[in-house]
């Protein structure tokens, strides 16, 4: 038989399935509707995909990138503590600049862009040699039903030399993290010509490379307002291509995360411990979500999930929040090079050292905004993740699930997903309909891990929200 064919086949089999399973919906209350009820209130399936996610896609530019890329990492050094008053040279013309770049975006979309600085007072002590102003550039383009939810993507203002504390010496910082910063104006190029459900924030935070200082201040003052932060995707150096250890691979990405909150209580980690879900906190769902929308999207390119919170003894903008309690994740490329990182510029023993232009791939950058810009749109288009999952089946021949209703204009449903318990990625996927709580029948809930995700009429889904609790046990 030829493959086109199988693969015919096995989708008209899927989608028979789909059908014949679909009477089964259940009502909030869990009552299995009857035969007639099930007609009445058969199960459509909502859209799989958004086609605007694949001109979203196509849109991210390696010239303006590289443009862009070459501006920032002309200002000679971005040090937290080089020249704040020149227009030309350090931290100040580079920050004044990304405002600059953030307010012709908002020009262009009829000022759809809400544009500021963030600004703290950061004391001396530790590797701050003196008090030192730490400036955050924000850009925040406010949704239309749901502007209290943000999805939030971030580059680094800073760069710096050999010293974190070299305020003078050149350290252009193209791939660490031009490239990142580069990223969020392109994102929002791009995502300004779109309306959202959701808020999308794109910020350049500073102080990285001593301490995490800009993002440590923003996460304070989301904790301090109540922001209610979906995810936060930190992109530090999505550019560099050819590793140290001799890989040239543009085709895959690392996506970095915590397996569960740093802020769970000892309760919460007890919950986890019980229902399985030791490597199913929000940050990893994000990270999952993230893997999903690459594959689902974007052709030759994969998300590679690595299970820790960032490289080994190494730390990025994500973990301040993370550290308060919201989701975020790392994006960045695979094979890191060394000797491009953290370099004075010279050339010592034949080996090149600095992190300048020429170690950059536009093309791999425009790659990965892309990653970025699909999971801000799709998050953001999409209804919020369900609250209160719970889950039940302990001792019986089926699993329940059931959560509170999510509240959105563009709510059409509800997908459960589930996999093995050694998968790393959810693997399966049912869609429900607009229901509250639902029964897998002939599912043995000690052999899968559950979550649920809302799906909206566009078909963007939520984040999947993981059970938070078990049902009672019916009699």
């Amino acid at each position: 038989m030829q493959k086109n064919s199988l693969v015919g086949l096995v989708s008209l089999g899927i989608l028979l399935f789909g059908l014949s399973v679909s009477g089964s919906t259940t009502s909030a209350h869990g009552a299995l509707l009857s035969s007639a009820e099930g007609a009445a209130q058969e199960t459509v399936a909502a859209p799989s995909v958004d086609p605007r996610i694949y001109d979203i896609v196509a849109a991210p530019s390696p010239d303006r990138l590289e443009a862009d890329v070459r501006r920032l990492a002309g200002f000679g050094t971005r040090n937290t503590f080089s020249e704040t008053e020149s227009d030309t040279r350090g931290i100040g013309a580079a920050r004044r600049w990304i405002k600059a770049e953030f307010d012709n975006i908002s020009e262009a979309c009829g000022g759809c862009l809400e544009v500021s600085f963030q600004t703290s007072i950061v004391p001396a002590g530790g590797r701050i040699p003196f008090d030192v102003e730490v400036v955050n550039v924000l850009a925040i383009q406010r949704g239309t039903s749901d502007p209290d939810r943000y999805v939030i993507m971030s580059g680094d203002i800073d760069s710096r030399a050999s010293s974190g504390s070299d305020a003078t010496t050149d350290a252009p910082g193209a791939n660490d993290n031009a490239t990142g910063m580069a990223g969020a104006i392109e994102a929002a190029r791009i995502l300004s010509q779109y309306s959202f459900n959701a808020t999308i924030i794109y910020v350049g935070l500073s102080g990285e490379e001593q301490g995490l200082l800009g993002g440590r201040h923003m996460a304070e003052v989301a904790l301090e307002e109540g922001w209610n932060i979906d995810a936060v995707l930190n992109n530090d150096m999505i550019g560099n291509i050819e590793g140290i250890d001799g890989v040239i691979a543009n085709d895959n990405f690392r996506v970095f995360s915590e397996a569960t909150p740093a802020t769970d209580t000892l309760e919460q980690r007890q919950r986890y411990r019980t229902m399985g879900g030791e490597v199913d906190g929000p940050s990893r769902q994000v990270a999952r979500y993230v893997a999903r929308i690459t594959d689902q999207y974007i052709p030759n390119l994969d998300a590679i999930m690595i299970y820790r919170l960032d490289r080994f003894g190494r730390g990025g903008h994500h973990r301040p929040f993370n550290d308060v309690g919201f989701p975020g994740v790392r994006i960045m490329e695979t094979h890191e090079n060394y000797n491009r990182q953290h370099q004075d510029i010279r050339v010592e023993d034949g080996i090149e050292y600095g992190d300048v232009i020429e170690g950059v791939n536009f093309e791999y950058a425009a790659k990965l905004t892309a990653v970025n810009a699909a999971t801000l749109a799709a998050m953001a288009w999409a209804p919020p993740a369900p609250e209160n999952v719970l889950i039940g089946g302990a001792v019986q021949p089926s699993t329940r699930l059931a959560w509170d209703p999510v509240e959105a204009p563009n709510l059409a449903g509800y997908k459960i997903y589930y996999r093995d318990t050694t998968a790393p990625q959810w693997t399966h996927s049912r869609y429900v309909g607009n229901v509250t709580e639902f029964t897998l029948e002939g599912m043995v809930i000690d052999n899968f891990l559950f979550g649920v995700a809302a799906v909206g009429t566009n078909g963007t889904e939520s984040v999947v929200a993981f059970p938070s609790g078990q049902m009672r046990r019916r009699r």
